[in-house]
């Protein structure tokens, strides 16, 4: 396989960490540019209420945060059990039917747990 036809084949997958990259680079940087704020205001002395960082940008953790979270990580995991199915229907590839649950067990029970967590979590009444 030479290598522009092994480039071609992995853009989706290159393309997706990029996206992921560079959103979360942009949310650090945004993050640490608060921080930074926030720093040389207690230096000088001033108080910081968290309504005040609040209007800094800095962002507010939601509490169903892991719900979610967790949500999207079993939907993966039955996405990807169901991909299993589909290429097993269409290819007739009886690996698919073990390799792809196997796959989908890795986000599907992280999910489970976020989503104990957002269950049975301390709930802080802030």
């Amino acid at each position: 396989m030479d290598l522009t036809v092994m480039l071609v084949s992995m853009s989706p997958f290159i393309m997706v960490v990029a996206i992921v990259w560079i959103a979360m680079s942009a949310v650090s940087r945004n993050r640490r540019a608060t921080l930074r704020v926030v720093e040389e205001a207690i230096r000088n002395g001033q108080t910081m209420t968290p309504e005040t960082i609040r209007a800094l940008g800095m962002p507010r953790k939601d509490s169903n945060g892991d719900l979610k979270s967790g949500s999207i990580l079993v939907a993966i995991a039955l996405a990807l059990i169901v991909l299993g199915f589909a290429i097993f229907g269409v290819e007739g590839d009886a690996e698919a039917m073990y390799i792809m649950p196997a796959v989908a067990a890795f986000p599907g029970l992280i999910g489970l747990v976020l989503i104990g967590f957002g269950l049975f979590g301390k709930k802080d009444q802030a």
